[in-house]
């Protein structure tokens, strides 16, 4: 483990660390690609200092392969230097408690969660949405008794609305377990949360790990000559062919010029301003392969920017029709 690759940022008024780039399970993880190919992405995190890993129980294909597949992966001389989360809420079986907010729910999936990745604890479970059929106070309390049953040593939300996210961490505190992190999505094309949701969680403590900071792939250079075979556009996989919009690639080749006079690919220079804010503790990215992964935490070796830069940025958004 390289703890010098990369800077560790603190989570909100917590005492824990996490790398400002880490390891995002959702697509590449599971039955879809070589158990050595997922094992070699997996090392490769651990050279680039990347100590965390974020993971749900339905990510897959199927559903829960991720959780087993890191499980499997996991040399378990490293569990102390490694930071395993995982979230609930998601449709996990048919009938009425398989899915949603409720307390039965919660602690079976965490449960069956903890079965799969062979872990006795997650260091973070997350609220993966917020169920608004289920009283906050019933969520809210299910997440305390998790910590305080050992399940768990922190929680956090995930896509929750600021003003619930206040709610939440307000009654956590109250029972003394309290909210550690929240996680949005993020990026240059997605910047909702700086209207509100930031200045909330700097104002309970509440660290922010952000989602899709590449969004799915469009702040890459990977679309500017169009839609190339067996990309998540090609597919329809979570990014369907409609978003990849001229307005976005006239945005995205802006981007691809200043990312070149600093030096950086575009993915690269999306990682870096989603970083510039000390608010966000880490972003998350996926891999495909190691080498990807390798590129992706290089973004760390440029996180300043300057003002002309940043108004350069908002400039090319603005005319390019995007959110500014």
């Amino acid at each position: 483990m390289d703890y010098e690759r990369q800077p560790y940022r603190r989570c909100g008024r917590s005492g824990l660390l996490l790398p400002a780039v880490s390891l995002g399970l959702w697509h590449n993880f599971g039955e879809g690609k070589p158990l050595e190919t997922q094992r070699a992405i997996l090392h490769k995190a651990f050279d680039l200092g990347i100590t965390h890993f974020d993971i749900a129980d339905r990510y897959g294909p199927p559903i829960g392969a991720a959780e087993a597949a890191f499980g499997r992966l996991l040399p378990r001389s490293l569990r102390d230097e490694v930071v395993v989360t995982t979230k609930g809420f998601n449709p996990m079986w048919d009938g009425p408690y398989g899915v949603g907010g409720s307390r039965k729910h919660l602690l079976a999936t965490l449960d069956r969660s903890l079965t799969r990745l062979g872990l006795d604890y997650v260091d973070i479970f997350y609220l993966h949405r917020d169920d608004e059929e289920t009283p906050l106070e019933e969520q809210v309390a299910t997440l305390d008794h998790m910590v305080r049953t050992g399940r768990a040593l922190y929680v956090g939300v995930s896509n929750f609305s600021p003003g619930r996210t206040a709610q939440a961490a307000r009654m956590l505190r109250s029972l003394g377990t309290p909210l550690l992190v929240h996680q949005p999505s993020y990026s240059l094309l997605n910047r909702g949360i700086e209207e509100s949701l930031l200045g909330v969680l700097e104002e309970e403590g509440v660290g922010c790990v952000v989602y899709s900071p590449l969004a799915q792939g469009l702040l890459t250079d990977r679309y500017l000559n169009g839609i190339p075979a067996g990309s998540r556009a090609a597919e329809g996989r979570f990014l369907t062919p409609d978003r990849v919009t001229p307005e976005v690639l006239s945005f995205v080749r802006s981007l691809a010029e200043l990312a070149d006079s600093r030096g950086q690919t575009v993915a690269q220079l999306a990682l870096a301003w989603a970083l510039r804010d000390p608010r966000i503790t880490s972003v998350l990215v996926g891999a495909s392969s190691p080498e990807q992964l390798e590129a992706n935490v290089a973004a760390v070796d440029r996180l300043d920017f300057t003002e002309d830069e940043l108004a350069t940025i908002d400039r090319a958004a603005k005319e390019s029709g995007v959110q500014a």
